[in-house]
């Protein structure tokens, strides 16, 4: 399936006090290691870009502002400001060495790059960081840091940049241009005991498709209500689905696509009834949560949380939602689901494992259960009535307005029947990349950038 000649290279960050360190290393040729230091203002300073351009609430922003800002003026808004915001993350977070030797690197078939974060740059789109030519002096940045050093403690640091012209600092090339890029699972997890469910014994099952569940007692308007909208025959997703359901059988058997959407039945008695059916992959699209600010105190990986149909009847670890319970992480881990070798996860930061100190989120308890390969969002995806309402490239044009969250969803599904899935979405990464280059707006980062592959066993 992989091809044995592709390099395979692995970055990886750790915080330690008041600085971070990154290395780069090539699996099999431990002489080319790089090595650099992030110090502390300088990565506050790549977290505050990444902050400005994420549609998550910070300060006082309500849920709502913070979807209008990411969408009409924040970094990811425009080509120009994203740009800048990439070229920005790809000087403060990869040092010079580690640029050199990704592009020595570079050749066909393309190599492959695993990522293994630290908890503080675990939201990090690794894939749209910029390739640098020029940045700040090296006597630009100490003094920025010295003066980000203050009696109360360090703070971002107000780094000279010259952006003017952005196209003198980089050629717009991206990370993800180079090689392909995965995300690492933890060793934790990795080494846990686990059953893989190998891709060449399960390619040709059903694949389950749990597609915005319907959470009881959440109005379709509300936090927790639909994502991809009032379910139809003349939907772009309705349509694709059909088309899978004519071409092979799925999980939950249906007479009509439609009727795949927005059930009240999905709950996780039922979802455990589909995955003992040995099926092939599962895609997920719908809410999740995440395990950070936990009511019982710390903040918990295992605290993240799928929302199905559950009621608040159903035994589990979460606190009730109203009528609702949500199946943690946790939860999925004492069921011992069995999860087919593929799964995806498009939902609200649902591969946000690496954002603890125990990485043991919704990816982890997949990977326990048995997949290989697991796609996941950093951070959460707007819907398809947020987009219309607030991205300026919603109004203007004739024909039938831009979905990009239907785009997400059908990428990621037809590319985990891919040989490689994980690169297979790289490859979409980069079609939507070029097109937000080259002025296609409605092509926005904030949808194609969030996805990331995390990948074990050999999986691509």
């Amino acid at each position: 399936m992989s091809d044995p000649d592709r390099l395979i290279l692995v970055l990886r960050y750790a915080d330690v006090g008041i600085v971070t360190y990154g290395s780069l290393r090539i699996v099999g040729q431990p002489s080319r290691t790089v090595n650099w230091v992030v110090e502390d203002p300088v990565l506050l300073a790549a977290l505050q870009e990444l902050t400005d351009a994420l549609p998550e609430p910070h300060g006082s922003e309500s849920r709502r502002d913070a979807i209008e800002r990411a969408l009409s003026r924040g970094p990811f808004a425009t080509p120009d400001t994203e740009l800048t915001a990439a070229y920005i993350l790809g000087v403060l977070l990869i040092g010079t060495p580690g640029w050199q030797l990704l592009t020595e690197c570079m050749a066909s078939p393309r190599a492959v790059l695993f990522v293994s974060p630290s908890a503080r740059l675990a939201r990090v789109p690794w894939g749209l960081l910029a390739v640098p030519k020029s940045g700040p002096s090296k006597e630009e940045l100490v003094r920025a840091r010295q003066d980000a050093i203050t009696r109360s403690g360090r703070v971002a640091a107000q780094i000279p940049w010259q952006l003017d012209d952005i196209s003198a600092r980089t050629d717009g090339h991206r990370l993800m241009e180079l090689v392909d890029v995965l995300i690492a699972v933890p060793p934790n997890i990795v080494h846990s005991p686990r059953a893989p469910a190998g891709w060449d014994a399960r390619r040709d099952g059903p694949p389950v498709l749990v597609l915005d569940p319907r959470v009881p007692g959440q109005r379709p308007d509300s936090a927790l209500g639909s994502v991809l909208g009032r379910p139809s025959p003349q939907t772009q997703l309705a349509q694709h689905f059909g088309e899978l359901t004519r071409r092979r059988p799925v999980l939950p058997d249906v007479g009509d696509a439609v009727e795949l959407f927005r059930r009240q039945d999905a709950d996780r008695t039922w979802l455990a009834k589909l995955l003992a059916q040995a099926p092939s992959r599962l895609m997920y699209v719908g809410h999740a949560s995440s395990g950070r600010g936990d009511p019982h105190g710390a903040d918990q990986a295992d605290r993240a949380a799928l929302h199905l149909a559950c009621a608040a009847g159903i035994p589990g670890d979460a606190d009730t939602i109203g009528d609702h319970r949500p199946l943690t992480a946790s939860d999925l881990m004492s069921l011992q689901l069995p999860m087919p070798p593929r799964v995806a996860l498009l939902a609200c930061g649902s591969g946000g494992d690496y954002q603890f100190d125990e990485a043991t989120g919704l990816v982890a308890a997949m990977i326990l259960g048995g997949a290989q390969l697991v796609t996941a969002t950093l951070w959460s995806l707007p819907t398809t009535a947020a987009y219309r309402q607030f991205a300026a490239a919603a109004v203007p044009g004739a024909g039938e307005p831009a979905d990009p969250m239907a785009e997400v969803v059908i990428a990621v599904d037809r590319a985990h029947e891919a040989a490689d899935a994980g690169c297979a979405v790289n490859q979409w990464q980069r079609v939507q990349m070029r097109r937000w280059r080259d002025g296609d707006v409605t092509a926005n980062p904030l949808y194609w950038g969030a996805l990331v592959t995390f990948a074990v066993d050999g999986a691509r």
